[in-house]
């Protein structure tokens, strides 16, 4: 396999990049944004767009390349309820809709505990089980109406192959349907009624099937091999288990940024904190917690993307201009605390400064939750910003990585056709840094509240 073609569906956009397994580099990426439609019944994600991103580009890159795999990795939070038939037998809902907090009550009677999910209860739809419940609430015909229930990243596999599952990664996404400790369903989908009803749990690396011929005639593409998928964060993780010595960390960076830990310290995890577990390619347990980073970051930079330097981050150190957590309430480490600024910043870029300094911040928190050791990979988006870098580096002491893969979840979702291990990924030693950032860090935590 050399060249895998992998849809990446997240949050906020769409991308559609091709990987060469060889370089492990991407070759071509192409991205689009994505939709929420309003409703009714509820708001939901624009499927046919999605699917017309999807057949669109690879009908281009068919052109460019020769592609001989193809794979998805999603966000989490996500399923789809599927007919008889194959089609939606409902909307997928957004996983921000506050629907299902008016029947908190009655699903709180239903869940399972976090010793059985280690899924910890969130707000909104964050909970995949959750969503069931609101929706089958909702809609009272749709239970006769559901035949299979596929996690996201299979409902996309399901439309390029025909073949459905549900992948470990996805499963033990906060879902409340896993139990991750015992590698089977949890409790929950009796109680919803949905037993049976279930796409069958794989794991991300298997194969799915073959590209069906009506995609064959649409895309160009041959019968190429589609594996299972993987959740976005996990297939972040996937290089790194498969060419790190442990102990590490592997930073995800998107809408939201999770950090997970691998071969850490043994630590209790709370719950209340955004921590959980998360289920890895190989569907080994791993640590894990998280918060909206980035979403944080767009909300507050009214200005939009400006350009900072090492003068701004003087200042903002001087005047100790800090962002306290948490941007947005509800989830994280900090999620009863509402975010509001030492000091506003005098400048747009004194703000850039602070705040990546507060996502740096964050971040550290997070791995101390989970009992990380070791260096620390940022993968995605966030790791060109040097203020979040420098930060994170001061306020845990450790090494601190950049993955140059401008889609962070894209290699490590093409490597699920990978066979064997990576050659060793050597982490450098820890920098001295500027120690004024070591207090800055022991100030914010003073704040916060840790």
């Amino acid at each position: 396999m050399a060249r895998i073609a992998v849809l990446d569906i997240g949050k906020t956009n769409l991308k559609l990049a091709v990987v060469d397994l060889t370089a492990r580099a991407e070759v071509a990426v192409i991205t689009a944004p994505n939709r929420v439609l309003p409703g009714p019944p509820w708001p939901h994600f624009d499927v046919d767009a999605q699917w017309r991103f999807l057949i669109d580009g690879l009908r281009r890159m068919v052109v460019a390349h020769a592609i001989d795999g193809v794979t998805v990795t999603t966000h989490g939070a996500c399923c789809a309820l599927l007919d008889r038939d194959g089609n939606l037998a409902a909307p997928v809902l957004d996983y921000e809709h506050p629907g299902p907090d008016a029947q908190a009550a009655a699903y709180d009677a239903l869940r399972p505990d976090f010793a059985e999910t280690g899924s910890p209860r969130l707000p909104l739809g964050l909970n995949v089980g959750a969503q069931l419940h609101y929706m089958l609430a909702l809609d009272l015909g749709l239970q006769d109406r559901i035949a299979h229930v596929v996690t996201w990243p299979q409902y996309w596999g399901f439309r390029l192959t025909g073949r459905m599952a549900c992948d470990l990664s996805s499963l033990g996404c906060h879902t409340d349907l896993w139990n991750p400790s015992a590698g089977r369903w949890s409790t929950l989908p009796a109680r919803l009624g949905l037993e049976g009803k279930m796409a069958p749990p794989q794991r991300p690396d298997a194969v799915l099937g073959v590209v069906s011929g009506l995609v064959q005639a649409e895309t160009g593409l041959g019968p190429v091999p589609v594996r299972v998928g993987i959740h976005d964060s996990n297939a972040s993780l996937l290089p790194h288990l498969l060419g790190r010595r442990p102990p590490f960390a592997v930073v995800s960076t998107g809408t939201w940024v999770i950090s997970m830990a691998v071969g850490g310290r043994q630590v209790a995890l709370d719950p209340a904190r955004d921590t959980l577990v998360n289920v890895s390619a190989v569907g080994a347990p791993v640590p894990s917690a998280r918060f909206m980073g980035g979403r944080d970051y767009e909300v507050m930079r009214p200005e939009g993307a400006v350009r900072a330097g090492p003068a701004d981050a003087e200042r903002v150190l001087a005047a100790g201009v800090m962002l306290l957590p948490s941007v947005t309430p509800g989830t994280g480490p900090f999620p009863q605390s509402a975010g509001r600024w030492t000091l506003e910043p005098a400048t747009p870029e004194m703000r850039e400064v602070a705040l990546g300094y507060y996502l740096g911040l964050m971040t550290a928190t997070c791995l101390d939750l989970i009992g990380a050791e070791g260096p620390v990979v940022v993968e995605g988006p966030m790791a060109a910003n040097p203020w979040l870098r420098a930060m994170l580096a001061a306020a845990t002491g450790r090494a601190v990585m950049a993955s140059p893969a401008v889609t962070g979840t894209a290699i490590g979702a093409a490597l699920l056709f990978h066979k064997g291990v990576l050659p060793d990924m050597a982490a450098p030693e820890p920098e001295a840094g500027d120690p004024r950032l070591a207090a800055y860090a022991a100030r914010w935590r003073e704040l916060a509240g840790r």
